[in-house]
Parts: C-alpha cells; sequence; structure tokens
C-alpha cells in the first residue's frame, strides 16, 4: 500500500502540475494558442507594432461572459508567467485584451523584449488546463 501511495504521489507532481494549479474553467486539452506576429528574433523598427494572437481549438469571449471552452487574451511583457490560480495581474508587464481582441498595438522602447500569451477565462483566471504559448524574443530599434 504505501509503493502504491508514493506512485500516485508522482504520477500526480510530475504528470500535472499546470492542471493541478489552474484555475476552475475547463479548456480543450488540444487548445493552443500562440503569437503570429511578430516572430521570435524579429526586430522592429521604430517601436510601434501590432501583435496578432492565434487561439486554435478553443473561442474568444470577452471577460465577463462565461462560456465554455472560451477565454480571452493576455500579452505578458518581459515577465515569467504568472501564478496560474489567480487573475492574471492588470499592469504594464500584463496587458490585458478582455473586449476579445486578436490583435493589439503595442509601443515598447529600443531594446530586447520578451512577449507571452496567456489566456484567462471570464474572471481573468488562466483555464484547465492553462493555455499559453511560446515566450518569443524581439529587439525593438529607433
Amino acid at each position: 500500500m504505501k509503493a502504491f501511495r508514493t506512485l500516485t504521489l508522482l504520477a500526480i507532481g510530475v504528470g500535472l502540475p499546470s492542471a493541478a494549479f489552474a484555475g476552475p474553467s475547463p479548456m480543450p486539452p488540444d487548445a493552443k494558442v500562440y503569437i503570429i506576429w511578430p516572430q521570435d528574433g524579429q526586430v522592429i523598427q521604430g517601436g510601434k507594432f501590432w501583435v496578432r494572437m492565434g487561439l486554435s481549438n478553443a473561442g474568444i469571449a470577452p471577460a465577463g461572459v462565461e462560456q465554455p471552452f472560451t477565454g480571452h487574451h493576455h500579452i505578458l511583457v518581459d515577465t515569467d508567467l504568472p501564478s496560474m490560480d489567480e487573475a492574471i495581474p492588470n499592469d504594464k508587464h500584463h496587458m490585458h485584451f478582455g473586449r476579445g481582441q486578436t490583435e493589439a498595438r503595442l509601443e515598447l522602447p529600443p531594446g530586447r523584449h520578451t512577449l507571452q500569451l496567456l489566456m484567462g477565462d471570464a474572471g481573468h483566471i488562466p483555464q484547465n488546463p492553462p493555455l499559453y504559448s511560446k515566450k518569443i524574443n524581439i529587439i525593438v530599434r529607433q
């Protein structure tokens, strides 16, 4: 019996770390969120640019609208993923697109930056399982 408990704990700890700390809203396991543009390593002139956000096998709904298998985009700028069981912060590093936008115009200062998408439910809490894109690197030049 003791070996069974140990094996179960290992399976939970290794197999489901992100789902164990996600919010209550479900998402299909095959849903994916991704940055269409800019691409990883992109050099951007001038500081102002459009970010185009993609989502497959799930839907977009504005903040406050509780619809199964939907959410809205958040762009994380120069930061790591936040806690997956709390509302996504709303500051200069965590940009909310609660009207259901799939593109946004950003302005960043010259230098190296990271961008990452994170989906949030009606209350800005990541779904279960959490949907986040690969973190990309961009360079802004004046």
